[in-house]
């Protein structure tokens, strides 16, 4: 179901949840709403009325925000990697698959005929695997610093959010993207997450912890907002 409040279509999803839900996707800044069975229409619209303004800000915030063109792996097509700039070479060869990174370029050695989804595939594994080998050292740099048990963590492709947390299963989530990124941007996403460890809401102490653990995370924050984003779309 659609519902059009000043010139703003919002998707609206019904379901078997106890709160409302708000989003606001890339990259054109399409609106959803997700919200229990039992809320009626007129409560609904109203709670969406109250959130015109925030609604508005997000759009304006994603429409702004630089966005990479969809990749065709194709030679010489520029790929990121911790925020350097690499030329793409695509060699074919019968023996499997890999991914081979130098001072200019990222190769990836694929079997002959290897479409553009498997190059793909191919180079979002070597991203994952890349984050797997970051991603330890700077959590327990901070796990040391706060006071802080990571039980687990994980690398999967989003398209509203940098990381997640679940402090009760003391999990976090980063985004694939984030291998493109600077490290440091990388490390602020990390730092982001785990402070909800300690503290769930982005409130005052949320802000005076990230503070204390890094102090130019608001810089890092606005950096990495900057940064083209991938080309996703929204379903």
């Amino acid at each position: 179901m659609n519902i059009e409040l000043a010139g703003i279509s919002i998707a609206v999803v019904q379901k078997d949840i106890k709160n409302v839900h708000l989003s606001v996707y890339p990259p054109e800044g399409k609106v959803k709403v997700s919200a229990p069975y039992s809320m009626s229409q007129d409560t609904l619209r109203v709670f969406v009325i109250s959130k015109l303004d925030w609604i508005r800000k997000q759009q304006k915030k994603l429409q702004a925000q630089a966005r990479e063109a969809p990749r065709e792996f194709l030679n010489r097509e520029s790929h990121y990697f911790k925020g350097q700039r690499y030329l793409l070479n695509i060699v074919e060869h019968k023996q499997a698959a890999k991914v081979e990174l130098n001072h200019r370029t990222i190769t990836l050695f694929v079997r002959p005929g290897s479409n553009t989804e498997k190059c793909q595939a191919l180079l979002n594994e070597w991203y994952r695997q890349q984050l797997k080998k970051q991603l330890p050292e700077i959590i327990a740099k901070y796990e040391f610093l706060m006071g802080v048990k990571v039980n687990e963590f994980g690398i999967k492709k989003m398209k509203t959010k940098w990381g997640t947390c679940n402090p009760v299963a003391k999990r976090i989530w980063l985004n694939l993207e984030l291998a493109k990124k600077p490290p440091e941007l990388l490390e602020y996403v990390v730092v982001h997450e785990m402070v909800h460890l300690l503290e769930r809401s982005h409130n005052k102490r949320f802000i005076l912890l990230m503070t204390q653990f890094m102090p130019k995370w608001k810089f890092y924050k606005d950096e990495l907002n900057r940064l083209a984003v991938g080309h996703e779309e929204w379903k």
